[in-house]
Order: C-alpha cells, then structure tokens, then sequence
C-alpha cells in the first residue's frame, strides 16, 4: 500500500439483514487493512457491514476511529470499543471530518446513505476539494446499475464521459492496492462540464 495512505474511510451500509456475502466481504476488507496498517474510519455505528468492519478490525489489532452524529447514537447504536469514537453535532459535520481524517475512500455495498456518502466525495473530487483516490469494491455487481445510470448521465449531456475517471472500481479486494495507486484524474474543467 502506498505510503502515502495512512488511513482509509469506508463507506458501507448499517442493515443487519443483508446477505452474508456482503458481511464476508466486509470481514476480508477490515483485515486486509489491518494487515497493511491502515486507519479505518468510518461512521461509528455498530449495526450492519459498519459494525462487522469496525468489530473486524479491532479484534485484528487495528485502528478505528468511528465518527456519528449525536442524533443516530441510539439508531446505529454507537460502538463502544473503537480506539477513537466522535460524537459530533450533524451529519455534515460527520461527513466532513470523516474526509479530514482519511487518504482515500472505499465505498462497499450499502444503502441510501452510503449512496449519499460516496456521491458528495465524488462531487467534491470534480469541484476540485480534493484529490484522494475513490475506489467502489463492485461485489457481485452490486453497483451495476449505478454505474449504468452513470453512463446515462453522461449520454445525457449532464456530464462528460471522463466524470467516471474521478473513482476507481474493483470486483476483488486483490486489486485494491493497485486502484488507490492510480489516483483518477480531477478536478474537471467546469467549463466542459456545465456549459
């Protein structure tokens, strides 16, 4: 892993329900970072692939810092044993600190919110307020159908084909290592973009 990346921010979904792929998949991810000695950071909860990835990597010896809003304490039900908690005042505040505190940003299966999460962080890379590399870990082409949207997006005009060079998608967590390196191109030209 780059020396450069000290810490990566995952964004995944806080359902119990999901299918244990997705909870397997998690598993891996939290002990590969581990292994290569990499922050975990997170949004706090306890519930879901959040609380497997946070669990995972502390019983592996890791370090996870979790971040939630003090007004989803009780809803995702706040881990207690991570080795730096922030209950902070909004969920933008939540969001942003999560970007302060991370290299680069992996964005698991989830729901609204990690839909949310990885849209404003791709967002951010195209208006130029950063320039960390994004990576979708496409388990079993969970994201499919959002990149197909992407795609229209584009062939729509409301946006260029290059916006999808602003992430990196992966369908094994092997090339991981690999997509962090090739850090996509941004920000984009807003004159190309918008006009």
């Amino acid at each position: 892993m780059s020396n450069e990346i000290k810490s990566i921010c995952v964004y995944c979904g806080s359902a119990n329900r999901v299918d244990q792929k997705f909870k397997d998949k998690t598993i891996e991810l939290a002990k590969k970072l581990v292994k290569d000695e990499q922050t975990i950071v997170y949004g706090g909860g306890n519930v879901g692939l959040m609380g497997i990835l946070a669990q995972t990597g502390i019983a592996e010896g890791g370090k996870v810092i979790g971040i939630i809003p003090e007004h989803l304490v009780y809803k995702e039900v706040q881990h207690d044993n991570l080795t730096e908690m922030h209950v902070v005042d909004s969920m933008h505040t939540r969001k942003r600190m999560m970007v302060e505190k991370s290299d680069a940003f992996v964005v698991m299966p989830g729901g609204f919110g990690t839909l949310d999460e990885a849209f404003e962080i791709i967002t951010w890379k195209q208006i130029g307020l950063h320039e960390k590399p994004i990576v979708f870990w496409n388990i079993d082409g969970y994201w499919d159908p959002l990149f197909k949207m992407m795609d229209r997006i584009a062939d729509e005009k409301f946006s260029g084909p290059e916006s999808k060079n602003l992430f990196e998608v992966i369908t094994d967590l092997k090339y991981l290592e690999e997509a962090l390196a090739k850090r996509p191109e941004g920000p984009h030209d807003p004159t190309t973009k918008w006009m």
